[in-house]
């Protein structure tokens, strides 16, 4: 498995997850990384950008509450989310942009009203 998100889990509305993404060192060291989500019955959709040297970008939708970030010596990929919507619902996964790699099989969230 090249890549492996985990941190997913069920919480209420308001609340806070952070989803983490690890993977090899040839990876991280070279690559754009990105977290994607596919909501039931929807196509997956790009959420949030880490370059491999800091740089970051975000969908409109999770602006101002989604935080992604790197650690390098880690080779792992992070996803600070808070203010979570059941909108946010969804599996997430992580991959390069645009995402070359195996999609794995992602982690749940699931944010209940």
């Amino acid at each position: 498995v090249q890549l492996q998100a985990s941190g997913g889990g069920l919480v209420q509305a308001g609340g806070s997850l952070r989803l983490s993404c690890a993977g090899s060192r040839s990876i991280f060291s070279i690559a754009f990384m990105a977290w994607y989500r596919q909501a039931p019955g929807k196509q997956r959709e790009f959420v949030a950008l880490n370059t491999n040297t800091g740089g970051t970008n975000y969908a409109e939708s999770v602006k101002g509450r989604f935080t992604v970030s790197r650690d390098n010596a880690k080779n792992t990929l992070y996803l600070q989310m808070n203010s979570l919507k059941p909108d946010d619902t969804a599996v997430y996964y992580c991959n390069t942009i645009p995402a070359s790699l195996s999609w794995g099989q992602g982690t749940l969230v699931t944010v209940s009203s």
